[in-house]
């Protein structure tokens, strides 16, 4: 559900709150920052990006000189998937939060504060 600038998935436990562009159409969304938070408090964020969106990024990199002409990319707390939109980012964050690979794939930010 939309908040303002953010979405919102609610489950079970967590929330996952997506940053997609104003207007963005959410089942084509191919990067996009993220934050889950458990009901305890505890906050995780992550950079999801697709396959596609990345080789992009690196394309442009190529022409642009940056990291060192495309030929690498990386972040601490990107998580790279197959396909775009927020339902399918949503099934590979549960996935991770049920196998509890998030603690891998994601950076912990710490407590929510009220």
């Amino acid at each position: 559900m939309w908040d303002g600038p953010f979405y919102r998935v609610r489950r079970t436990g967590y929330e996952i709150c997506f940053v997609p562009g104003a207007g963005e159409d959410l089942d084509e969304v191919c990067s996009v920052d993220m934050w889950l938070t458990f009901t305890d408090g505890q906050r995780w964020s992550g950079s999801v990006i697709t396959l596609d969106e990345t080789r992009r990024v690196m394309d442009r990199w190529r022409d642009t000189g940056e990291c060192f002409d495309g030929r690498y990319f990386y972040g601490w707390d990107n998580l790279l998937v197959r396909d775009p939109g927020i339902s399918a980012m949503t099934e590979v964050i549960d996935r991770l939060v049920a196998s509890g690979d998030y603690t891998s794939a994601l950076r912990p930010i710490g407590m929510a504060e009220d």
